[in-house]
């Protein structure tokens, strides 16, 4: 039997470490970190998402502001209002929240950040920074992510790590940083031969393909670390008991909210893995940790 590896333990270091940097730049500059999300539309997972980032920078001590701007913005608007926050002396980072509605471009939008206030780390010019494996600022999920293996005290150098998703959000530059720490990396996809026998020889398995309970046993090594960045709602009773029995806490999910939380991998997998990130509780707790820690970041570069 493995361990769950949960994220909010490593994720409250860092918020703590964040907190008290605030507060010395507040000491001693008078100021504080001050972020904008930029959210266009009214998708409701991005809304709850920013509302989460909003209360986190409170707690922090950090300055925030959310940009709200309606469906039906266009291309020259949406550039306008970005081109606004690029010259704000005091807005030190700006995320765009993804995804946006169509026609609008996210690669696009991202593009017309400035580098050095893309706390999301997923500027063109950033991602390069990473290739060369050069500091700059990082997407917060690999980051997240790495940080979260590394915390179990399995080396990173030398393992054998599979990868499944390729999108630029995770799968693209968690290969980078990866390879960054010396592991010997393959991404995998959708359309991967023979997925299972690829997967059950890594030491290290990170799954982000969006398929609820897809991974099991079989696609596993004895003693691996599995980190499921999964976030799928399940609303179907069948499914769900598929993927957590007759579990009452699922249970009472579907009764009230009509859906439950599942990730990548099948629970069952903690029987065989060393250890297993659950879903919620692993990843995410580390995303909106590392964002805070990612503006804190670009305030000190830019403030000096």
């Amino acid at each position: 039997m493995g361990i769950w590896l949960e994220g909010k333990p490593l994720a409250d270091r860092i918020r703590d470490q964040v907190a008290r940097e605030v507060a010395l730049a507040r000491e001693a500059k008078g100021t504080v970190p001050g972020i904008v999300a930029v959210i266009v539309g009214d998708n409701p997972a991005s809304q709850s998402y920013v509302r989460m980032k909003e209360k986190a920078c409170r707690a922090l001590g950090l300055w925030s502001e959310v940009l709200r701007l309606p469906a039906g913005t266009t291309r020259d608007v949406l550039k306008a209002r970005i081109d606004e926050l690029n010259a704000a002396d005091h807005v030190d980072g700006i995320l765009v929240q993804l995804p946006l509605p169509p026609p609008l471009d996210s690669q696009e939008a991202i593009s017309w950040l400035r580098p050095d206030k893309d706390v999301d780390g997923f500027h063109p010019y950033n991602l390069g920074l990473l290739m060369e494996n050069r500091p700059g600022l990082r997407p917060c999920t690999p980051t997240g992510i790495v940080e979260l293996i590394k915390s179990t005290g399995v080396a990173i150098e030398g393992s054998e790590a599979a990868i499944v998703g390729r999108s630029m959000i995770v799968g693209k530059p968690l290969a980078a940083m990866m390879t960054n720490e010396n592991a010997t990396v393959t991404v995998c996809h959708s359309r991967t031969r023979d997925l299972a026998q690829v997967t059950s020889r890594a030491g290290i398995l990170i799954a982000a393909l969006g398929k609820p309970g897809f991974f099991g046993p079989e696609h596993v090594k004895e003693g691996a670390v599995v980190v499921d960045v999964g976030s799928n709602a399940v609303s179907d009773p069948a499914e769900i008991r598929r993927l957590f029995g007759d579990d009452p806490k699922r249970e009472q999910d579907l009764r009230d909210k009509g859906y439950t939380w599942a990730g990548d991998v099948h629970p069952r997998v903690i029987e065989k893995a060393g250890w297993l990130t659950p879903s919620p509780g692993g990843v995410g707790p580390l995303t909106i940790a590392f964002l805070m820690k990612s503006t804190l970041e670009a305030y000190q570069h830019r403030r000096g």
